[in-house]
């Protein structure tokens, strides 16, 4: 009888690693265990003590906000006109510093904003106001809010938004109030505090808000999830598991589960994982290419690079940053990610990581998953007990993970596991550990995982084919081989290498190519990358008679342009169309983002803005 006791129900799910939130079918909180109130900010740390109060006119307000109206209260520019600002250009989106005081005529305001398209890494606001120091920074990289007053310092980070504030006394012009995550649960958002909310005391002492029997609107306004939540107690049969959900701006993982006494539907229990320690996962692999830089001025490049992967043949500078990058993935343990097109060398790309890790001289295990049948896949990977399933080997199987053991694993084509599958592998990655099909025994590994994909996965996480936390754990170091159309000076030593190989595996006098034969190949796409260029040249070795490749006996679907007067135009205008149509090209690839297309196309901000109003690019 004890154990029904409320007492004894806080205690134990308090004990648990997630949030777990229980509402009734009147949307009442039951239930609201200590790492919810973790992961949404109702307890933390609060190192800067103030009392509860209300801002009051007079007193002096600075704010830093990422994107305005998103997660700050709904905020908007008609809401600043109470610090004095009055600008009919600040819109919902933009970002913006500002300093005013709070109902008072006579003070201006000061205050920065750039629109939400604009593409910066910071934007300051420094200034001596009304006699005392302030500052506020956006660190748009970083993403992080610092509000300074003085010598003191209040910042934030944020996933997607934060609307960051701090409030001074208009008589002693001391901190009444700082902004603290968890401010949406507390109603003390920017636009609550302006609207004339009480915001309650921080510190020590302080009491933390008690939840239980609050209405679970009160506490998460304006979430999907939560309306969700709220329909699935009312009687809604809605119900999922380890889905990726924003509540609060914070990016989580929950599992919905309706709650029914007797047939009766009583209420809705939600189970949250916060996933925002993603943030530093990339934070640490940054510092390890920060790390790993001084290295590069030790190395002499070019002969550390062939004696390291003598295989990754190429001059270009494009490959020459793809041996950059993956002789400081071998120096670390870190899990790397190999992007590319099929047939850019990515099997022999990992193969070389390994071999020039501390993990050399232990397995390689080369699993191709898109090879291997979805309904044999996991026990292949993980192995499995004896008699696990119908036709299981008698005495078990361990799998490639256990083989890898203390060596590396390369998962190639990692974007074909299923969705099922792709849970365990992640428990691989956080846990070093798994269970064989079949099994009850937890089997403990030390791996290095390379995985490699010709797919966007990015794009697969849209199209829920891959779950967001895998590909954050494995992409913690990127390497992304160019296709060869985009390095074609590379053709030269690549034919210089496979040309006197193949002409050995065929059983021929090692053979030369021909100049108009080597242009010829410099003037194809190369849809299949360094793979077709090796079917290429092993069939003009079978086709050519004598010693030497002709053009004649290269195979490639080249047509032949004809042209008249009309296609002669001024050189200037066919720049001007060549640009214009790199741009558009940059632009649709990377779905918009001005930012990424300018970075690849190499040129300054304001360059690129004035080619877009010449071009009259939308």
């Amino acid at each position: 009888m004890f154990l029904n006791s409320k007492g004894y129900v806080k205690m134990f799910t308090d004990m648990m690693s997630e949030g777990f939130i229980v509402i009734d079918s009147e949307g009442k909180i039951q239930i609201y265990n200590h790492k919810a109130k973790e992961i949404f900010g109702i307890v933390y740390n609060q190192q800067i003590s103030h009392d509860h109060g209300r801002i009051n006119k007079g007193d002096i307000v600075i704010i830093g906000d990422n994107s305005l109206g998103r997660d700050d209260g709904n905020l908007d520019g008609k809401s600043l006109e109470c610090l004095g600002i009055k600008d009919n250009n600040i819109e919902k989106g933009d970002a913006i510093l500002a300093i005013g005081v709070f109902q008072q005529k006579g003070v201006s305001p000061i205050y920065k904003y750039i629109k939400s398209d604009n593409i910066v890494d910071t934007l300051k606001l420094k200034t001596d106001y009304l006699g005392i120091n302030l500052g506020a920074i956006i660190d748009f990289v970083n993403k992080i809010i610092t509000i300074e007053v003085g010598e003191e310092k209040f910042s934030m980070g944020y996933i997607n938004a934060i609307g960051h504030m701090v409030i001074l006394d208009g008589k002693t012009k001391r901190m009444k109030f700082y902004q603290a995550q968890g401010y949406t649960a507390r109603g003390e958002s920017i636009y609550d505090i302006l609207k004339g909310c009480e915001y309650r005391a921080k510190g020590e002492n302080a009491n933390v808000l008690n939840v239980i029997g609050k209405d679970i609107f009160e506490i998460h306004k304006g979430s999907s999830t939560i309306k969700e939540f709220y329909q699935v107690a009312k009687g809604e049969n809605i119900s999922y598991r380890d889905e990726f959900k924003e509540i609060n701006g914070i990016p989580t993982m929950c599992t919905l589960i309706p709650v029914d006494k007797d047939g009766v539907r009583i209420g809705a229990a939600l189970k949250v994982e916060d996933i925002s320690e993603i943030k530093q996962i990339i934070r640490e692999r940054d510092k390890a290419l920060l790390d790993l830089e001084k290295i590069e001025g030790e190395l002499k490049e070019e002969k550390i690079f062939k004696k390291a992967f003598p295989n990754i043949i190429g001059e270009s500078k494009e490959i020459g940053h793809v041996k950059r990058l993956a002789l400081k993935a071998a120096k670390t343990n870190s899990t790397v990610l190999i992007l590319g097109e099929s047939g850019t060398g990515k099997t022999i790309l990992g193969k070389g990581i390994h071999e020039n890790s501390r993990f050399k001289d232990k397995p390689f295990i080369h699993v191709n998953c898109g090879a291997i049948p979805t309904t044999l896949l996991e026990s292949e990977l993980f192995g499995y007990e004896k008699g696990a399933f119908t036709g299981a080997n008698k005495e078990g199987k361990i799998g490639f993970f256990e083989m890898a053991n203390e060596g590396t694993i390369f998962l190639d084509e990692i974007g074909d596991i299923p969705l099922n599958l792709q849970v365990k592998l992640l428990q691989v990655l956080q846990e070093k550990s798994f269970y064989r099909v079949g099994g009850i025994e937890k089997v403990r590994i030390n791996v290095r995982i390379i995985s490699a994909t010709n797919k966007n996965l990015e794009e697969e996480i849209l199209k829920g084919r891959f779950r967001e936390d895998l590909y954050y754990r494995i992409n913690v170091f990127p390497i992304w081989i160019p296709p060869l159309r985009e390095r074609i000076e590379d053709i030269y030593p690549l034919v210089d290498m496979i040309l006197p190989r193949l002409c050995k595996e065929v059983g021929v006098e090692t053979k030369r190519i021909s100049a108009e034969a080597l242009n010829l190949l410099t003037r194809h796409s190369w849809p299949g990358n360094v793979r077709e260029l090796e079917n290429i040249l092993e069939r003009a070795i079978n086709l050519s008679e004598g010693n030497t490749i002709l053009s004649k006996h290269i195979a490639l679907d080249i047509k032949e342009e004809t042209y008249n007067i009309k296609d002669i135009i001024p050189l200037k205008d066919a720049v001007s169309i060549c640009e214009k149509n790199t741009i558009k090209r940059a632009l649709k690839f990377y779905k918009g983002n001005k930012k990424k297309a300018m970075k690849a196309l190499g040129i300054s901000k304001t360059t690129f803005y004035e080619k877009l109003k010449r071009y009259e690019i939308d």
